[in-house]
């Protein structure tokens, strides 16, 4: 794996910068428009020496309200944390499992940033322009920016600003539960991501297809790190 204190690390976090920023140039905002049923959702793991990455694509029927497939990827860590370059660490094994589904999707919700980011290219602007396919950012915690806290009912948002725009939506899911950073990755808009993820959370705070892709890439990872042991 590479280390920051290999030769050249200054020399790659800067070719990585140049890519955020050509990518986000790419990026294509526009309405979603009618809520496709089946809907893809990713997350990835580590294991416990994070020298392994795993990630899982899983496809969610909206109208039946369950997983139709599960696509997996195990591979090689090759470069370590880096906040703001996530997507360079996780983006190969998940791009490896998401080529891998054989049933039709829509749009795919990454567990991660999409516009809201510092370069505005998070996981998933970076993986759905990569794909070019409509994805969206469904965070759990906010990277950058700022916010007034929403309504405590189901349904409210509050922008989430930065240097004077916006760059995603604070998304409360549940009635009186921590809310969600949704964001832009490619080809939606921030008011059919909104959507979207209100239409595919069910008894959870998190949408079903990135709940079921953490789900399962824990599956995963137990399966590989019991053989290890």
């Amino acid at each position: 794996m590479r280390g920051k204190s290999d030769a050249g690390w200054p020399e790659l976090l800067q070719r990585w910068k140049a890519e955020q920023n050509e990518l986000r140039q790419r990026i294509v905002v526009q309405p979603l428009g009618e809520l496709p049923r089946y809907i893809g959702g990713a997350d990835a793991a580590f294991s416990g020496d994070k020298r392994t990455i795993y990630a899982v694509a899983v496809v969610y029927d909206r109208e039946e309200k369950r997983i139709v497939e599960v696509a997996e990827s195990v591979r090689e860590v090759i470069v370590p944390y880096v906040p703001g370059f996530l997507s360079f660490r996780e983006g190969p094994a998940i791009l490896e499992a998401v080529g891998k589904l054989k049933h039709e999707w829509g749009v795919i919700c990454f567990d991660g940033q999409g516009y809201a980011h510092p370069r505005r290219c998070g996981v998933a602007a970076h993986l759905g322009i990569t794909l070019d396919r409509p994805g969206v950012g469904v965070a759990k915690s906010r990277l950058v920016g700022m916010f007034e806290e929403p309504e405590e009912s189901a349904g409210s948002m509050s922008p989430l600003m930065d240097r004077g725009e916006q760059i995603g939506m604070v998304l409360r899911t549940k009635d009186r539960v921590r809310p969600l950073f949704v964001s832009v990755g490619h080809r939606v808009d921030i008011e059919s991501s909104c959507r979207l993820v209100m239409a595919c959370c069910t008894r959870y705070r998190v949408p079903e297809p990135t709940r079921q892709a953490d789900i399962e890439v824990a599956k995963l990872k137990r399966r590989y790190e019991g053989r290890e042991c």
